[in-house]
């Protein structure tokens, strides 16, 4: 199965890639019009090519965010499962401010023991984000995602190309009965609509509302803490609702690192609601490059 999987694997990562170096490129040549120039190496030179220096710059100057997470999930909807996920985020300046990569590795046995030593591929995600628009103190950054069916087996996924856009607004806010000198928080809502858009024809269209209200707070530059509601509204059943809360703790180390611990569990909803579990515990650790 994983070798008749291989083409489409490598089709998509190779899309991945190129859309990356792209994105890369026009970033570099935007802040740097010099590096439009064409490169010209005389034949007999014995100087390294001028690329190399430049590769090494690009790698050093590269701002961006690396992810790895482990969720144990208890009665989960397929997307939903136990799994490892890693994440790459690449940050830019300028009206396209994010691109992220999402590689999922659900386990084979896919309830809440799981075994993060039998690890399938999942449905790889992509994300561009756009700057922020302003407004007074708050702030609305945005995104589209497109999830692609490369899971192996094709039970681990959905089974079918997905095309979402969402919209975030950042508030700040100031914790009662806290000292604010010693505390940094924020209010966090999105609503994103998620669409499948092509596919196996014979898996379960996609079609939902997902909602997201995060109470975010960093206490003395060390110690983060998350408290989050998510409700889903799926379409294809009628408008039927669920929700997950969930609450983590995490700590802030090395400068540039952080992990955390997270519980969640089920508020509301029956079973199958996109997005949606009824118990799950998420360990991480992430690594920021500025």
């Amino acid at each position: 199965m994983i070798a008749s999987r291989g083409p489409k694997l490598l089709a998509v990562l190779v899309i991945i890639a190129a859309w990356f170096e792209m994105a890369s490129a026009c970033a570099q040549a935007v802040a740097d019009p010099a590096r439009r120039e064409p490169i010209v190496v005389p034949a007999d030179s014995d100087e390294p090519p001028p690329e190399l220096p430049r590769l090494r710059a690009l790698r050093d100057s590269w701002r961006g965010l690396i992810e790895l997470k482990r969720q144990n999930t208890d009665r989960q909807s397929p997307e939903e499962s136990t799994k490892t996920t890693l994440k790459i985020d690449t940050f830019f300046d300028g009206p396209v401010s994010l691109f992220r990569v999402e590689i999922p590795f659900p386990d084979e046995d896919t309830d809440f023991s799981g075994s993060p030593f039998q690890p399938h591929l999942g449905d790889i995600k992509t994300r561009i984000g756009f700057g922020a628009l302003k407004a007074g103190p708050y702030s609305y950054p945005s995104f589209i995602e497109i999830t692609f069916p490369t899971a192996s087996p094709e039970s681990l996924g959905a089974g079918k190309y997905q095309l979402s856009a969402g919209i975030r607004m950042l508030a700040p806010v100031v914790m009662p009965l806290v000292d604010p000198r010693a505390h940094k928080s924020q209010f966090e809502t999105q609503v994103q609509q998620v669409n499948s858009v092509g596919g196996d024809p014979d898996r379960k269209n996609i079609s939902y509302a997902k909602l997201e209200f995060t109470l975010y707070d960093i206490w003395r530059r060390e110690y983060t803490f998350k408290l989050k509601v998510k409700p889903t509204v799926d379409w294809t059943q009628d408008g039927k609702t669920g929700a997950v809360g969930e609450i983590e703790g995490g700590i802030l180390f090395a400068r540039d690192w952080r992990t955390w611990l997270m519980f969640g569990h089920r508020l509301w909803g029956p079973d199958g609601i996109p997005g949606t579990y009824e118990n799950r515990v998420e360990i991480g650790i992430s690594r920021r490059f500025d």
